[in-house]
């Protein structure tokens, strides 16, 4: 593909088709991705490349303890609280807090992402358990074939959540110029422990957030696609000078 054929056509999938993708094309897109550029070239990240038995291990698990999560939220302080004394699996053990509340001048746009997307699925605003089903489809991967779950090196501090953030862009485009959907997941960053049962992870790799790999199927919510920010807006204005 041209470069902007890729740009344009790469975009978050929200269901996959089961079809599994063969390991010489998953090893082929994290070569092609590994060409990006990281500080001082120390690449201060490392991937654990999830298929077969060990992705439905992990499907199944993380599944679960977000339902357990789930249950908690919904149960009021005194659960939350027995939940932590009684190390519930439903309560995270993710090395990133997640972000609960967001900015306020970052909420217009999350608002109208999430409209338009639980518009596409049919879930209304106040139907909780709608929605809580919606979000629980993260932990299953959309029904992805593959996924690469991405750890940072706590030493580099945010520097290292830059390039891996780098390494993620490479990723998707290479999976989008093979023929591959793509959904980056900061929601696989809540459950560390299922990863640690799979994968030997150093202990100073800190888990950031994942990614499902897969073929895309013919679906509505894999119509939807947000409007895109301006580069207008992304530009800050200049002072006048006096």
């Amino acid at each position: 593909m041209e470069f902007l054929d890729t740009l344009k056509a790469r975009h978050s999938v929200r269901a996959f088709d089961s079809k599994p993708v063969p390991e010489a094309l998953l090893q082929q897109i994290l070569q092609e991705a590994a060409l990006s550029p990281s500080w001082s070239n120390t690449h201060p990240y490392r991937l654990a490349l999830a298929t077969g038995p060990v992705l439905e291990s992990l499907r199944t698990e993380l599944y679960s303890r977000f339902q357990r999560t789930i249950a908690l939220q919904r149960g009021g302080k005194l659960k939350q609280l027995t939940g932590l004394l009684t190390r519930d699996p439903g309560i995270p053990d993710g090395d990133v807090k997640p972000v609960v509340n967001y900015p306020k001048d970052l909420q217009g746009r999350r608002v109208e992402c999430g409209k338009g997307l639980y518009g596409v699925l049919g879930v209304k605003r106040d139907d909780l358990k709608a929605r809580d089903q919606a979000m629980a489809e993260n932990f299953r991967l959309f029904g992805a074939p593959a996924a690469v779950f991405l750890f940072v090196h706590e030493g580099v501090g945010i520097y290292s959540a830059l390039d891996a953030g780098i390494y993620l862009q490479s990723l998707m485009l290479a999976a989008t110029n093979a023929g591959l959907g793509s959904c980056a997941q900061g929601a696989l960053g809540l459950f560390r422990s299922p990863l640690d049962k799979h994968f030997e992870i150093p202990k100073q790799y800190k888990l950031l957030c994942g990614v499902a790999l897969g073929y895309e199927l013919d679906v509505p919510v894999n119509k939807f696609q947000p409007e895109k920010i301006a580069a207008r807006e992304l530009l800050l204005p200049a002072k006048t000078m006096r």
